[in-house]
């Protein structure tokens, strides 16, 4: 499942039927103190030798930055460049490939300047080039941080405009009807297994000699390189969900090179839980964060008339799931569909009320306000090539950064019984993830991440009922962290913390970026405000 922000409209299914929301040197390098052991072994050592390469290769070339290319809708004054880095960081020498980066200057004075703040969004597979654009935006959370630091975003190997990958075309990945992801028989379940490994051969097909190098561990040596590059001797860096696992598995093999690190809403970094694991706990945490809307929606019958109580809204959601079934409405969307556009009300309370009011305007007898909102655009190709490739990166990176269950025996057994009392995203979130059980390229073992020589305290921000990224991830994470701070924000859920407004959490999140000050406990913040319906 996904970590980054859903779009909409180019919400889809897969061709696993897996679902997407499209919606982590000269004067400037510090010594090179990659923990060669952080993952284990001798391979380590050859790669944290080739990351000190190619910073110093990038920290005398710099980035020529421009203005940006028209299409990437970047409005001056942010300027775009790129950042060239080895394929196999165990080759330095060999196949080089080419990042794109972004930035804005600080918006204070030379003076008030702290160097560059470097950010993930998540996915994996999100694109960070839009991060300087809350500065032209004038985003009022973000304005004390922009006063110090220049802005700076960049798309991950293989993503977006940093040298793509893809596994399907992209028109075919958005094309609606799919199936239903819960499955009626034994057949259903055959046929979706056979999509799954479908679409691991697309991948094998379309970028099969980048498949073994996309993995987390070669992101962080990206953002190491990406840091000589801008003449940064530290990094300062923030990431939201897959982000924070960027950052936990940068932190784990350069310890010495952060600064400053704040990660929001937090991947469970255990090597118990990547990935596989990881994906069945979302399950879980989705289906309370659903009934936490049905609550909300429940109580604001009034506006949206879709029940009085949860079970009610529940009756209304099954009700159009069934219906949507049998006669996939505007010949388009059908459960699968309806999973894509209703997910990102768990997501992100700011979807709360949007959501609602289109559920609202169905069952008032509006199918087509319904259908725009949750069919795929097919005229927009951009998107849906964004939205395909974010997916392929997804899919990449999660199967290539661990070894997954192969029995589908396993799988099988492990879904159906978490169906039984989470069904909202049990089954579609388990196709998303199926392809990496015929994974073509090789699995790694993920890094053990914890606290290295000269790792500074790192701030931890996690909402309590997150349903992307479980509470629990961000507790696992302040465990292996020494001297990190947590800060929980009670009795709240939306996924991606440090943007809302909440004045018990901007101000430390400021103060840690502006001074590196923590507080002297972890501390537990009341809820931003509840959306308005």
């Amino acid at each position: 499942m996904r970590g980054s922000r859903p779009k909409r409209r180019v919400a889809a299914l897969g061709s696993a039927g897996a679902l997407v929301t499209a919606t982590l040197i000269a004067g400037a390098v510090a010594a090179p103190t990659a923990n060669a052991k952080a993952g284990g072994g001798h391979g380590q050592d050859r790669e944290a030798r080739g990351t000190a390469i190619a910073a110093a290769r990038a920290a005398k070339a710099g980035i020529d930055w421009q203005d940006c290319p028209a299409d990437w809708n970047l409005a001056k004054p942010i300027q775009c460049g790129y950042v060239t880095v080895p394929l196999d960081y165990a080759k330095p020498y060999g196949k080089q490939i080419k990042l794109a980066v972004d930035r804005i200057g600080n918006t204070g004075t030379k003076a008030e300047r702290q160097g560059a703040l470097i950010y993930n969004p998540g996915g994996p597979g999100g694109s960070g080039l839009r991060f300087p654009a809350r500065v032209t935006n004038k985003n009022a959370v973000w304005a004390n941080a922009a006063k110090a630091y220049d802005f700076v975003g960049f798309d991950p190997r293989g993503v977006g405009k940093s040298t793509p990958i893809s596994c399907v075309d992209p028109q075919e990945f958005v094309k609606a009807p799919k199936a239903d992801p819960v499955p009626d028989s034994e057949a259903d379940k055959l046929a979706q297994r056979k999509l799954a490994r479908e679409y691991a051969e697309g991948c094998q097909e379309r970028s099969g000699w980048m498949l073994p190098h996309m993995t987390t561990p070669n992101t962080a040596r990206d953002l190491d390189v990406i840091r000589a590059a801008l003449g940064e001797k530290k990094l300062n860096f923030l990431g939201v969900s897959y982000g924070t696992y960027l950052g936990a598995v940068y932190g784990t093999l350069f310890p010495g090179h952060v600064r400053r690190m704040v990660v929001d809403s937090v991947v469970n970094p255990s090597r118990e839980k990547i990935w596989y694991q990881a994906n069945l706990d979302q399950d879980v945490a989705f289906e309370g964060r659903w009934k936490d809307w049905q609550d909300w929606v429940a109580k604001n019958d009034a506006t949206y008339h879709l029940g009085d109580t949860r079970a009610e809204v529940q009756q209304q959601w099954l009700k159009l799931r069934a219906t949507a079934k049998k006669s996939p409405l505007g010949g388009v969307v059908g459960p699968a569909e309806l999973i894509s556009f209703f997910q990102s009300a768990p997501y992100y309370d700011s979807a709360w009320a949007p959501t609602a009011s289109v559920f609202s305007k169905y069952v008032a007898g509006d199918t087509q306000a319904l259908v725009d909102a949750a069919a795929p655009d097919l005229s927009d190709t951009a998107g849906n090539a964004a939205s395909e490739n974010g997916n392929a990166v997804y899919t990449a990176v999660e199967c290539a950064d661990a070894k997954w269950p192969t029995s589908w025996q396993r799988w099988d057994r492990d879904n159906t019984r978490l169906h039984q009392d989470h069904p909202f995203m049990t089954w579609a979130n388990a196709w998303m993830n199926l392809p990496c059980a015929t994974w073509p390229a090789k699995q790694q073992t993920p890094v053990n991440v914890k606290t290295g020589k000269g790792l500074p305290g790192v701030l931890i921000v996690q909402s309590e009922r997150d349903a992307a990224t479980p509470y629990e991830g961000a507790v696992e994470l302040h465990k292996r962290l020494k001297g990190s701070r947590l800060i929980t924000e009670k009795d709240a859920g939306s996924h991606g913390v440090t943007s809302l407004v909440n004045p018990c959490i901007n101000p430390r999140v400021d103060s840690y970026l502006l001074t590196g000050e923590l507080d002297a406990a972890d501390v537990t913040c009341a809820p931003h405000a509840t959306p308005k319906p």
